[in-house]
């Protein structure tokens, strides 16, 4: 219903090619693909940009993707922004839903993303987003 607050769980995978680096080698740049399963069934490609010393636990990045596919029983697309940051190994992830950016049947999107990797490395995600 629209208005309403809607949650889509399900599963992603996720392929990175490292890209040229940026700034003088200050930032790495990758390139991502992602396969969506579940109440999400789409594709995704995006490009991430990080900085720091991940080996060492402290490291940041911010990422944009496109989104495109189905959510539930509405096709579109939309974008996700997502910006991380490494602590001595505690980790903070913020991931959501690009303002404006949803198309077709998913026109006016907003929304969050909360994700969890299990121990078998499987990317778990719950996207809570309103039309």
């Amino acid at each position: 219903m629209p208005g309403m607050g809607m949650t889509a769980t399900g599963w992603f995978d996720v392929q990175m090619q490292p890209g040229r680096p940026e700034l003088d080698g200050a930032v790495s740049r990758f390139e991502l693909t992602k396969t969506f399963s579940g109440d999400l069934e789409a594709v995704g490609a995006g490009v991430m940009l990080s900085s720091g010393d991940p080996q060492s636990g402290s490291a940041g990045y911010v990422a944009i993707e496109t989104v495109r596919g189905r959510l539930g029983d509405r096709v579109g697309g939309f974008a996700l922004q997502q910006m991380g940051s490494m602590r001595a190994g505690s980790q903070a992830l913020h991931y959501e839903v690009v303002p404006g950016s949803g198309d077709g049947e998913l026109r006016g999107i907003t929304g969050a993303l909360h994700l969890t990797i299990d121990e078998d490395g499987t990317h778990r995600f719950e996207l809570r987003y309103e039309l």
